[in-house]
């Protein structure tokens, strides 16, 4: 998400959790471990994470708790074979993890995120905000549902 915020979704792209947002850039598998979210996951419940490219690697510190999308093997010159799997791994990660991305965009749909005009250090404040009332409006949308 804009201005480094990590946000963390359930199966459904409810909000769960979102980060304090970074002004700087920064990598985001650098935030991740800066928030202490690697070893809260390798040292936590057995949970399944699924992630996007920019958190490969943490696969393996978790305990297999972050999925990523599959790494590419060959560079140049791929067998056939293997560009046909690789797609194929690539578009599975892609279709679990749509729900996902839906649930970032609906955070970041919200203008005053999308066209965000303030000072950079009154970002986090409202990142925070909306990430809180985005929670709030997606539960009461499951409430709502369930009594139906």
């Amino acid at each position: 998400m804009g201005a480094g915020a990590k946000v963390v979704t359930d199966g459904d792209g409810r909000v769960l959790w979102c980060s304090p947002a970074r002004p700087a850039s920064c990598a985001d598998i650098t935030h991740a471990r800066r928030l202490g979210l690697v070893k809260l996951l390798a040292d936590g419940p057995a949970v399944e994470i699924l992630a996007d490219a920019g958190y490969q690697g943490l696969g393996a510190q978790t305990g297999g708790r972050v999925i990523t999308p599959p790494h590419r093997k060959f560079k140049k010159n791929a067998p056939d074979w293997y560009e046909e799997i690789h797609e194929r791994q690539r578009k599975a990660h892609s279709s679990r993890r749509i729900r996902v991305e839906h649930g970032i965009a609906h955070l970041k749909n919200w203008r005053v995120l999308a066209r965000h005009l303030g000072r950079r250090e009154h970002m986090n404040d409202t990142v925070q905000a909306v990430a809180g009332l985005l929670s709030h409006q997606q539960t009461a949308d499951l409430t709502s549902a369930r009594q139906m």
